[in-house]
């Protein structure tokens, strides 16, 4: 069991945060540099973009947690230093940077960037500036803040959980708004924890924690070139090192609900989004088919565009459905919309059922809409999340780097 309290990604024992404005964009005032640190090494995981091209501050990190420890993170805005002829050489320098304001190893840094892509990242500016930033035991919103883009609004949560008998923390902060896609999308999350456990087995539960979180997501059907999620774990909660997985319970309930709640606020704050929109797959033979119907409900754009108008044209989630790939029998599937507004069934056996349009509108004007698929076909379900498709997504993205 967990209980969610607040500090987001430092609400965990000696952690601290910090941001400050380098001057990355000039139009901007914002703030666009912060650093995450541990006052002690940590044991560190990442799971990074399946997208074949790759920014710098990937290949950089890779590198640095081959030895599965890290102390600190920076991470830029308002540039992704990717497709950039020096971007290795600048993201080493961001790490330097890091390393000199901390007094620790470069090794130790991991380097992330977010922005527009192939525009050179200005790492003077934050060569001359960094050192401007203060790091608190408060700071997480600040960090949270600095590293948005066109996110609306910040994302944090924590938790505290037991294990061994001590209490223990983990909290984390993300961002992301466009560019999402399952295998991550232009989001990067931050996780930290002061429980004790294993290098191996937290790549393991952090990788397992993504693929039923993260890369649940779908906002636009891009994936971008920077996405990273990674985890620090200090142990100064002094738990008996977890080793194994049967040991990792609490551990892992405590990572996936993080993940799972930044994940929901990523795609409730989708470019232009007016609503969360939660896809629920019930009743498959197994688990892949059910996030692989979920997922394409989730990315099509004709069922965002219905969920904007709040049209249940429920015809659009079967035709979303039967392109996925997955194997199912459509002559079984039920469909209903239900919100704070209500439920409303729409679909049985694959056929139209006779629904009231008021109710059902009603139901999908809410702020979160959910779509609940039954296949009959087994026990297995899974949730995926997306949001709906509105002017203000082209508006956005068509002058992004202006």
């Amino acid at each position: 069991m967990y209980e969610i309290i607040s500090g987001g990604v430092t609400a965990a024992q000696g952690f601290s945060a910090g941001a400050t404005r380098c001057g990355i964009k000039e139009s901007s005032q914002k703030n666009d540099t912060a650093v995450i640190y541990s006052e002690v090494p940590c044991t560190a995981a990442a799971v990074y973009t399946k997208n074949r091209v790759q920014a710098a501050p990937i290949q950089v990190t890779r590198k640095h947690l081959t030895n599965q420890r890290a102390q600190a993170v920076i991470v830029n805005s308002g540039n992704a230093n990717a497709c950039a002829s020096d971007g290795l050489e600048n993201a080493n320098r961001e790490a330097a940077a890091c390393a000199k304001l901390l007094n620790l190893p470069e090794n130790d840094i991991i380097v992330c960037s977010t922005g527009v892509i192939g525009q050179r990242l200005n790492i003077e500016c934050i060569e001359a500036n960094l050192h401007m930033l203060t790091l608190s035991p408060d700071g997480s919103d600040a960090a949270a803040t600095a590293i948005m883009t066109t996110d609306t609004t910040e994302k944090s949560v924590a938790v505290c959980f037991t294990v061994d008998g001590k209490t223990c923390h983990l909290g984390g902060i993300c961002k992301g708004s466009g560019m999402i896609h399952p295998n991550m999308g232009t989001m990067l999350c931050f996780l930290t924890t002061d429980c004790a456990i294993d290098g191996d087995l937290l790549q393991q539960l952090l990788c397992k924690a993504v693929q039923k979180s993260f890369n649940r997501v779908s906002v636009d059907g891009d994936t971008s070139t920077n996405d990273t999620c990674c985890i620090l774990a200090n142990g100064l909660a002094a738990n008996e090192t977890i080793t194994d997985t049967a040991s990792a319970a609490a551990f892992y309930e405590a990572l996936e609900a993080v993940c799972i709640t930044l994940a929901r606020k990523i795609a409730a704050d989708g470019e232009g989004a007016s609503r969360l929109m939660t896809c629920t797959v019930h009743g498959a033979h197994d688990e892949d088919t059910a996030e692989g119907l979920a997922k394409a409900v989730c990315k099509s754009s004709l069922v965002k565009a219905a969920m904007f108008g709040a049209d249940a044209n429920w015809g659009r989630i079967l035709c979303a459905m039967g392109y996925s790939g997955e194997t199912f029998d459509p002559e079984t599937v039920d469909v209903a919309f239900s919100s704070c507004a209500g439920s409303v069934a729409v679909c049985k056996a694959g056929r139209a059922l006779d629904f009231d349009e008021t109710l059902a509108k009603e139901i999908l004007s809410k702020n979160e809409v959910t779509i609940e698929i039954h296949l009959h076909d087994g026990a297995f379900s899974v949730t995926a999340w997306g949001c709906d498709l509105t002017y203000d997504y082209v508006k956005i993205n068509g002058d992004y780097r202006t």
